[in-house]
């Protein structure tokens, strides 16, 4: 093959040649299959390299400034037989690598490693890559308690088709989620898919720390609040604590979430009394949505409604109402209890 080595020629991906190189070698053949380079037009630079690349043309052995186009036929039976010796070479590879780092592997995660039965891992990246692996090689059980507002869209649907594989290879799922998923479409259907496979969710309006657990083996939490920093736990002690002092009561207090569009009663009353705690607090809209994990959208709908059930027309009066409100609660609390009567 003209002296070329085994390194698959520089053609596009499909393996085919560009239209201007394809355009460009029949008009060499018309003139003999010889031209001099410096007959190429500047514009054909390009599809000169890739027939050089692929070896449609080869420099002439007399004079190397002279170019003369070789068979397709046999090139191709040549090419061919190349790539596929690369290709059974790459699966072979392919096939070996995870056997070949094992041993890598174990060490990596084998708490051992790291500190014993709790490793502190740093790092965003890392921390995820550690979580993933736990998760795609969990047999019985994941518990999950994610805190804050709801998942952004695109990572919902990188996680989907994974979350839906570990259902059907039997693995029992639960996750908590902030009341304020609800109100956000994308989770909505994840949700709505998940729990269709057999996945649980509840959504819990308490304050409750970032946890997930694999199989009651591992355990992993934050330990920075800007979670760069994180503990995975594999000590059975402190891990069952995790799951029935911790997980277990969480999920308990909190309402079954299955992706329905309906929003409990309790969930509205509990949202709406914190928004009217920061309205009163002179917290501003933006401020009051980030917090809730809800849209500024949202939080208009709740403050229409809020309108309307106070019968006032504008947030001044409505922050009127409901400091009023507030200030006769006060008042009525620290009225005396009444006497008995003979």
């Amino acid at each position: 093959m003209n002296g070329r080595n085994d390194a698959i020629p520089g053609v596009s991906a499909t393996g085919t040649l560009s239209a201007g190189a394809h355009d460009l070698y029949l008009a060499i053949i018309r003139t003999r299959g010889r031209t001099a380079r410096n007959e190429i037009a500047e514009h054909d630079y390009s599809h000169l390299s890739e027939l050089l690349d692929i070896g449609l043309l080869t420099p002439d052995l007399d004079d190397p400034q002279i170019l003369v186009a070789v068979d397709p036929q046999q090139l191709a039976t040549g090419l061919s037989a190349v790539w596929q010796r690369q290709a059974l070479a790459l699966l072979s590879r392919a096939i070996a690598v995870p056997s070949d780092l094992q041993s890598l592997a174990d060490a990596f995660h084998r708490p051992e490693s790291s500190g014993g039965t709790i490793e502190y891992v740093r790092g965003k990246a890392l921390i995820s890559q550690r979580i993933n692996h736990a998760v795609t090689t969990a047999k019985e059980e994941i518990l999950a308690a994610q805190p804050g507002g709801p998942r952004p869209p695109d990572v919902l649907s990188r996680v989907l088709d994974d979350d839906l594989a570990d259902l059907k290879r039997g693995i029992a799922v639960r996750t908590i989620y902030h009341p304020s998923t609800r109100y956000h479409a994308p989770t909505r259907d994840y949700v709505a898919k998940i729990t269709e496979a057999g996945g649980r969710f509840r959504t819990l309006d308490e304050p409750y720390t970032r946890l997930i657990i694999v199989d009651r083996q591992l355990a992993a939490i934050p330990v920075a609040e800007d979670l760069n920093l994180a503990a995975f736990i594999h000590d059975p002690a402190v891990i069952h604590f995790l799951v029935h002092e911790v997980f277990e009561r969480n999920w308990n207090r909190g309402l079954d979430f299955t992706g329905g569009r309906t929003v409990p009663q309790q969930v509205v009353s509990r949202m709406r009394q914190t928004i009217i705690d920061l309205l009163l607090e002179g917290t501003n809209h933006r401020v009051i949505a980030r917090r809730l994990g809800i849209s500024e959208r949202t939080l208009a709908r709740h403050l229409a409604e809020m309108r309307e059930d106070y019968n006032v027309e504008s947030l001044f009066q409505l922050g009127w109402a409901l400091a009023r409100s507030s200030q006769e609660t006060d008042e009525s609390s620290c009225l005396p209890a009444a006497s008995g009567s003979a």
